[in-house]
């Protein structure tokens, strides 16, 4: 192996690595809030005496009636997925963005451009770990009642079978939700972080990556959120037991839009905010300073 494959095998495992433990403690930390927005967003009417009437009724209620682990479910699906979905997330945003050098496009769409590519391809890799997550988190079940997640898995694989009806049911949709998460958040990240003066001071500089990645990550919620509503839609249960209501992407969007109007297609946003405003703050700085330490130590 030539010592240039060696160098890029090297920084492809730095990359790996960090991006690994940035979702890591993005998803410990931020969990409970991604639980609290699928809720929100496949419950269909505040009518039903089982919605939940508010952010702060959410937490009290899943924290009354399942307990502290409720906020925790369907959390071993995106741990297993994040060492991939972030390696992929990062080590192909870096691809991208290199290819794209030699098309001399501006930064200002090079960035854009090349995190939609990852989140694409980031989107294929995640969403049959997406609709075993959503299955397990509008379970209201106490933790200990509710099936494992490889029993779950399989029991979809079972019943529906690997294609876009079974474990990748919904992704049309989450190739939308990534793709324009990423783009976003990539965009807005590397483009104002270049116009923004550095500072000389760790702890400034800090606030100042911090401050980027939060705004970023809100930004990417705002505009993806509408794909995030039709792939909970999806990949959640149906009204009607054994009739498929909800299926592809824009239709969804538009049975949602016309039954429950506009601002049906922004549920969720709140707990959304919470959970990748901070996280992406959070996300991007122990990936930076994770791949900074791994360069310097190996």
């Amino acid at each position: 192996m030539s010592a240039s494959n060696v160098s890029l095998l090297h920084e492809t495992c730095r990359q790996v690595a960090a991006g690994g433990c940035a979702g890591l403690v993005e998803i410990c930390l931020m969990h409970p809030l991604d639980v609290v927005k699928t809720r929100f967003q496949v419950q269909r009417s505040v009518t039903d005496p089982q919605s939940y009437k508010s952010l702060r009724d959410s937490f009290q209620v899943i924290f009354r009636t399942e307990g502290l682990f409720g906020f925790y479910k369907g959390i071993i699906p995106p741990i297993l997925a994040e060492t991939p979905k972030r390696a992929v997330k990062f080590s192909t945003f870096e691809l991208y963005k290199k290819f794209l050098g030699y098309m001399s496009l501006s930064p200002g769409l090079t960035f854009p451009i090349a995190g939609l590519g990852s989140g694409l391809t980031e989107a294929v890799v995640v969403n049959p770990f997406e609709v075993v997550k959503v299955g397990l988190q509008v379970n209201r079940n106490m933790f200990t009642e509710q099936p494992s997640t490889f029993a779950y898995a399989r029991q979809i694989i079972k019943k529906e079978g690997w294609g876009f009806q079974g474990l990748n049911k919904g992704f049309t949709a989450t190739l939308g939700r990534h793709g324009i998460f990423n783009m976003t958040y990539f965009g807005f990240y590397y483009n104002v972080k270049d116009n923004i003066p550095s500072s000389k001071d760790p702890t400034l500089e800090f606030l100042r990556k911090f401050g980027i990645g939060f705004v970023s990550g809100t930004v990417g919620s705002v505009f993806n959120i509408p794909f995030d509503v039709a792939k909970s839609r999806i990949q959640g249960p149906q009204p009607v037991p054994g009739e498929i209501k909800y299926r592809g992407c824009f239709k969804t969007m538009e049975t949602v839009y016309r039954e429950e109007g506009i601002l049906a297609l922004y549920k969720g946003l709140l707990p959304k905010v919470m959970r990748l405003g901070p996280g992406g703050g959070v996300m991007l700085l122990v990936y930076e300073y994770t791949y900074a330490w791994l360069q310097e130590n190996w």
